[in-house]
């Protein structure tokens, strides 16, 4: 599976983020480019081989080369446009031409990068969740509600993960409003669900696998056989409060659905991130929750060829939704991996095809789009408080926690389960954990933030989410993925923050204060 998890499939990437002049040129590219170099560069390529398998690419232009022209080199090197996107000058396309990436690079005054964007070729998802959804019983959807409180919703006395962060004083104040969106760039949503469809946008969503829009109707929900990893992400964000079965952090907010997850794996691919970033800058969307990881690489390499244009196209992509307003959210993983270390193992890439291990630099190889700048990083946490056992984590990386469940931190709730309890397709509910249960949390405090500073850009709603959080020491014991108590010698802790928690737990009682 890609990298969903219940908390954000190992579904990175920060600092450092050598971008050339392509995130200055966002606004336009290049309605008066200067003309191409040498004609050694423009030359056709005859007869360009067409023997390899059938690839998706995307090219990153030049602050002086415009679609036109890339739209014609492409053609020259036997590939097809399958979208562009002016506003940030990058190109997807499709070839079978094993030389298309090297053809196109060595037009340097056109292309900053070209890469393919998987290693697996397009055929007829990852997230970041821990384990399998574990369904919510008759018995224990009963039990809940014999013990909900006047106010409550039925199943609210197991969303212990409500209380963690005060939403449910929050909602004492304030549900939210219906003008703040929030779109989960996911596996797709079930918006017939009776706790979503209250609060759904059916006019912000879509299906965006393969890189292009679409927003046919029905076209963003999961697919038969696929994840409900979307959908759960949905309901802690939004689900309504209309006394049917829980509540979202933000209910009164709306929620949209952004398809970008392939059928049958599941991985999410840069093309299908990238429109899925473009379509919230342009829909009018205030804040993404990215519960995954980029596929086909846990770590995305700046200093490889093909991997590098990965991370520029997805740079490019959420700073240009940052310009439009949109705050992203993205989950930090769920290798229990050290972000801020000098070195990474990573076993599981390309995991479209067959995996190779290698070391990383994390600050070289970036978990895509937990890393990127401008993206609010979150770790996750249990009913105790503690780091959850599989959540990666980092100092100067994560910059805030939320509750993503922990089976070994076991609450005092009627079912006494330490997964988040969210929605799932088909009107059920079901138990999930993974940092891609923290995200939506943050994505809910979020909304609630921009409810009460509705003209707050995105900078200023991730300063007040660091500034309200609920400071976190390192703490002396962690549980370990066997349940074990052990100590918490891999958090470490600097001006105010930790590489557990990062600035501390979301609060969403100040959010609306």
């Amino acid at each position: 599976m890609a990298h969903l998890g219940s908390g954000r499939r190992r579904l990175a990437v920060p600092v450092g983020l050598a971008l050339t002049a392509s995130l200055a040129l966002l606004p336009a590219v290049a309605a008066s480019a200067a003309p191409l170099g040498n004609t050694a560069e423009t030359a056709k390529v005859s007869r360009p081989d067409i023997s390899g398998p059938k690839l998706s690419y995307v090219a990153n232009l030049t602050a002086y080369g415009t679609v036109k022209q890339a739209k014609k080199a492409i053609e020259r090197a036997g590939g097809t446009v399958v979208t562009s996107y002016e506003q940030i000058g990058v190109v997807v396309a499709h070839s079978q031409n094993p030389e298309f990436a090297k053809q196109l690079r060595a037009q340097r005054s056109l292309f900053v990068s070209v890469g393919a964007t998987r290693t697996a070729p397009l055929s007829p998802v990852q997230t970041t969740e821990e384990g399998s959804t574990q369904k919510l019983s008759a018995a224990d959807a009963a039990k809940a509600a014999a013990q909900a409180t006047a106010g409550e919703e039925p199943l609210e006395p197991n969303q212990w993960d409500l209380r963690a962060i005060k939403a449910d004083q929050a909602h004492k104040i304030n549900d939210g409003s219906p003008d703040v969106t929030v779109g989960v760039i996911d596996t797709g949503v079930d918006d017939t669900h009776p706790d979503l469809a209250p609060n759904f946008s059916a006019g912000q969503s879509a299906n965006c696998v393969g890189g292009v829009a679409d927003t046919t109707e029905g076209a963003w929900r999961p697919y038969a056989d696929g994840s409900d990893h979307g959908t759960h992400v949905a309901g802690t964000i939004a689900a309504a409060r209309n006394g049917i079965g829980i509540s979202g952090v933000a209910p009164g907010v709306k929620v949209a659905a952004i398809k970008v997850s392939e059928p049958a794996t599941s991985l999410f691919y840069t093309e299908a991130v990238v429109c899925g970033f473009m379509f919230a800058a342009e829909k009018g969307i205030e804040v993404t929750n990215n519960s995954y990881f980029v596929d086909p690489w846990n770590y995305t390499c700046k200093n490889d060829d093909d991997q590098k244009a990965l991370v520029e196209a997805l740079a490019r992509a959420t700073k240009y939704a940052e310009r439009k307003g949109v705050l992203s959210v993205a989950s930090a993983g769920n290798s229990g991996h050290d972000l801020a270390s000098s070195a990474i193992e990573d076993t599981t890439s390309p995991n479209d095809t067959t995996p190779v291990t290698r070391t990383i630099d994390p600050k070289v190889c970036l978990d895509l789009p937990t890393q990127l700048p401008g993206v609010v990083t979150v770790s996750a946490t249990g009913d105790q408080g503690f780091k959850s056992y599989y959540s990666s984590y980092g100092l100067g990386v994560v910059d805030v926690a939320a509750p993503g469940g922990d089976k070994y931190q076991v609450p005092g709730t009627p079912d006494a389960n330490g997964r988040v309890l969210s929605t799932v397709p088909g009107g059920g509910y079901g138990y999930k954990q993974g940092t891609s249960m923290a995200g939506p949390h943050v994505a809910g405090v979020a909304a609630l933030l921009k409810s009460a500073h509705p003209h707050a850009t995105p900078s200023q709603l991730q300063a007040m989410l660091k500034a309200q959080a609920t400071k976190a020491a390192c703490p002396d014991k962690i549980y370990d993925g066997t349940g074990a108590l052990i100590d918490a010698t891999t958090c470490n802790s600097k001006w105010g923050q930790t590489g557990y928690y990062g600035y501390g737990v979301v609060d969403a009682l100040k959010a609306v204060k």
